[in-house]
């Protein structure tokens, strides 16, 4: 068993360049690494764009001329990240993706950060995803990510359970601020009650069957890249890749028709939606794995049984994941707010995912 990253041996080497780049006073070192990587590029015509949507790292492009046509992405991690990413996964799992036309070329990496290739397209919003033809692309491209095969047949494993248990040694007993304070008390359940959940979590999820694929693990709506022109997706962002449940992957996608900022859970998709994006999906992993492309009903129901389940696991290490984020980010963002929304209406909507996928009539057998 083993739940490595194998990089390919024809893919490229990725340099590392040492530089730090200053996230308050960017310039001097993104300039630094522009000069290794576009050495052609005069620095005084070199322009830089933030972008905003990222409540993790920072991300800046560098540019020359009035379009944006070579743009190196420069991105900056945020404040004790590496608590939360294992950066040499990262970079492998980026390696891996490129070599099979699923990522950009990744330049460099730098000290606190790396620089990669700018995808052309548009960066989708939660009403886009749940659009024709959009959706079935998505449902497509994860399918291929899945279908990429661990190396030499070896037999990979999730390391889901054992991240969660990590994270949940780092997450914070109490905040300086008596605000935050307070609302961790009445908002966040208590250290035990959250312990009992994953031990649950972890029971009752370990033996669905699902399999355990190489994932993208945070495919929310900004790290959809929408190429209109060619009629494609490509997906960004491997902070989190690595060897994983299949029905996780999936589910943590669904749960991001949600939202982000303005969260609801009602835009969570029904049962209808589901069926038809998990047949696409199912059609487009079994060709990938050289198993033809009929797909029964019954295949289908199992894995929507499968990721609703695991949907619960997805809200459950993000949470984690916040609670982290708002005791460390340096970023303005209401992580103790994330990703729960209304409290009320994030838990009716999670008593009525258990009531409908957790009776014994739907279990997968």
């Amino acid at each position: 068993m083993a739940n490595y990253i194998h990089v390919p041996d024809e893919a490229p080497a990725v340099p590392k360049i040492d530089v730090t780049v200053d996230e308050s006073d960017y310039r001097p070192g993104a300039l630094k690494l522009i000069k290794e990587l576009r050495p052609n590029w005069k620095p005084s015509e070199v322009k830089m764009k933030f972008f905003t949507d990222g409540i993790t790292n920072k991300l800046l492009g560098c540019y020359v001329g009035t379009a944006m046509q070579d743009v190196v992405l420069v991105r900056i991690y945020g404040n004790k990240t590496e608590l939360l990413v294992d950066r040499g996964n990262e970079v492998k799992s980026f390696r891996v993706l490129h070599a099979h036309r699923c990522a950009p070329r990744l330049y460099c990496t730098f000290n606190n950060g790396l620089c990669y290739e700018f995808l052309q397209g548009t960066a989708l919003e939660p009403e886009h995803i749940r659009s024709q033809p959009v959706f079935r692309l998505i449902a497509r491209q994860l399918a291929k990510y899945h279908a990429i095969h661990a190396h030499n047949g070896w037999v990979p494993q999730s390391d889901l359970w054992l991240k969660m248990g990590k994270y949940f040694a780092l997450i914070p007993k109490y905040f300086k601020d008596p605000e935050w304070n307070a609302r961790l008390s009445i908002e966040v359940p208590s250290p035990r009650c959250l312990r009992e959940e994953l031990v649950w979590l972890q029971q009752s999820l370990s033996v669905l069957g699902s399999p355990v694929v190489l994932c993208h693990n945070d495919l929310l709506c900004k790290n959809i890249i929408y190429n209109r022109d060619e009629g494609n997706v490509k997906f960004i962002d491997y902070e989190y890749a690595g060897y994983n449940y299949q029905a996780y992957d999936i589910g943590n996608h669904f749960n991001e028709f949600a939202g982000l900022n303005e969260v609801d859970y009602s835009h969570y998709p029904g049962r209808a939606f589901q069926l038809q994006w998990l047949r696409s999906y199912l059609e487009a992993y079994k060709e990938h794995k050289g198993q033809g492309s009929d797909v029964t009903d019954r295949e289908v129901e199992i894995l929507y049984v499968q990721v609703n389940r695991f949907a619960l696991a997805s809200h459950f290490f993000w949470g984690l994941w916040a609670l982290i984020q708002a005791k460390f980010s340096t970023i303005d963002f209401d992580f103790l707010g994330f990703p729960l929304g209304d409290p009320e209406r994030l838990n009716q909507g999670m008593r009525n995912m258990r009531r409908q996928i957790w009776t014994p009539d739907k279990t997968p057998q």
